[in-house]
């Protein structure tokens, strides 16, 4: 073998040996960080997507536990059990990769949580109504907040992530610190923030301070604290993909080194190939269709210092993310709805049945008795359908619990054929949807999943300005009034 070769063919072996071993050291390692938990906490599930190229959600959490590198932040006694969730926002990455919508909860949103079952130790724990959902996984574990989310949204989380204080600190110290922007000058002193008015560079525990202050931004709520985090989750997407990180192996062993160390993932997504294949989906997506938005709320009936959600703006929008419609541009192609065909719904007691009257022609509609049975497993979508049977001049509405079913209907019996007519029209309901039925006193409008939102069916209503930004925008938060400094 001539010199040249023999030199050729030992330097190329000794790359190939490196690369290997390069390779095998950071597979190793990345590996070994990776903690992982029960993705559900007993509660029925189908498991059919595929991460590469199914629609994909995945809940990330943020946890309060301070034990460890966290317990500069309290004692132990500050969050019991597997701890709260301090932060919880659901990514729904869209089949075809061109979308993400990244949806926050607030903390005190008073919410109905499941029977859960803790997996590591096996206890149940009840149904419990009117919870924070922040408290959620604190009894039975990451499973139980991810149920909570399910039952809440009628969605199916895939995955989940769960961070911890440390992990904030060190990601923005990875990327060399985040741009954000406030109104005023300001300092929480519960949070140690303390920024000056305009942009500025936080990483580390500034950025930390950021993303935890309870009172810094808007009237001190959590709302204002949700816009904050919206906006810092922007800037750092813009620096991710703006330095050409994602595509970049050294930055990307980085913060995937630091993320790993500092992560608890569902077993699905516990191995460096499932979370290689999240990270592939996310790399191309325009930052302009990166929504985030917020669940919409209002302060809670029986408690103004907590939130409930907010009717029917937030079954719209759960509405809106089952269908997987484009929240940037609302107008555009929908999902096609299912078609079974319900019977007329007649077992269940209504409230306030109105009496039959045979109409005139022309009849009057203030007299005409209408129904609505709601099978579309969303509760708020009756209320929804009796106002706007009012605001069409239909005020003799009565209310009937229903059995889910796929397809809407409208029965009526003898006589009403015109009713119901007007009735479908009002909401768009084809003709083929409408047919009589002898058990029916005057109409009844039997709703299905296919018209689970709007006053209009076939067409998905979402809520007025519900995307507080894309990531493609450089937001600035208003200050606290009452935290302004000079």
């Amino acid at each position: 073998m001539p010199l040249w070769l023999k030199v050729t063919t030992a330097v190329v072996s000794v790359i190939l040996i490196g690369g290997l071993a390069f390779a095998g050291y950071w597979y190793i390692r990345l590996q070994s960080n990776i903690s992982s938990s029960a993705l559900g906490a007993g509660n029925s599930r189908t498991d059919t997507t595929d991460d590469a190229t199914g629609r994909l959600q995945i809940l990330i959490l943020g946890s309060d536990t301070r034990d460890g590198k966290n317990s500069n932040y309290g004692s132990t006694e500050d969050s019991t059990g597997y701890g709260n969730s301090d932060v919880m926002m659901l990514m729904d990455i869209s089949e075809d990769n061109k979308r993400v919508n990244v949806i926050s909860f607030p903390r005190d949103l008073l919410v109905d949580i499941p029977k859960c079952t803790d997996q590591k130790t096996g206890k149940q724990y009840p149904a419990r109504t009117g919870i924070m959902i922040n408290e959620a996984m604190k009894e039975a574990g990451i499973g139980c907040a991810v149920d909570t989310v399910n039952k809440l949204t009628g969605m199916e989380v895939d995955h989940f992530m769960m961070a911890d204080f440390n992990a904030v600190k060190e990601l923005s110290n990875a990327v060399g610190g985040v741009e954000v922007c406030i109104s005023d000058a300001v300092f929480d002193p519960d949070s140690r923030l303390r920024l000056p008015k305009g942009k500025s560079q936080v990483k580390g525990e500034q950025a930390l301070a950021y993303l935890r202050t309870r009172h810094a931004f808007g009237d001190g709520g959590d709302l204002g604290r949700i816009k904050a985090q919206q906006g810092f989750l922007s800037s750092l997407t813009r620096k991710i993909k703006d330095d050409g990180t994602l595509s970049d192996p050294v930055k990307m062993l980085t913060i995937a080194d630091v993320v790993t160390k500092n992560l608890t993932v569902d077993n699905g997504l516990s191995s460096v190939p499932a979370m290689i294949t999240i990270g592939n989906r996310l790399k191309s997506i325009d930052v302009s269709k990166v929504a985030f938005v917020a669940v919409p709320t209002v302060p809670a009936t029986n408690d103004p210092n907590r939130l409930e959600a907010a009717q029917p703006a937030a079954s719209q929008l759960f509405a809106a993310l089952r269908k997987d419609v484009d929240l940037t541009d609302p107008e555009g192609k929908q999902s096609p709805s299912p078609s079974a065909t319900p019977k007329p719904s007649t077992s269940a007691t209504p409230s306030a049945t109105p009496k039959p009257t045979k109409p005139a022609a022309p009849y009057d509609k203030t007299l005409q008795p209408v129904t609505v049975a709601n099978g579309s497993a969303v509760p708020a979508r009756t209320q929804e359908i009796v106002e706007a049977l009012a605001a069409g001049g239909f005020t003799q509405v009565g209310q009937l619990e229903a059995e889910p079913t796929a397809k809407t209907m409208v029965y009526y019996g003898a006589d009403f054929a015109d009713v119901a007519a007007d009735v479908a029209a009002l909401f768009g309901i084809p003709a083929s949807q409408v047919a009589p039925s002898p058990g029916i006193a005057g109409v009844q409008i039997y709703l299905g999943a296919d018209f689970a939102s709007g006053t209009k069916f076939g067409k998905t209503t979402v809520p007025k300005d519900i995307v507080n930004q894309t990531a493609k925008e450089a937001t600035c938060q208003t200050a606290n009034p009452e935290l302004i400094v000079q």
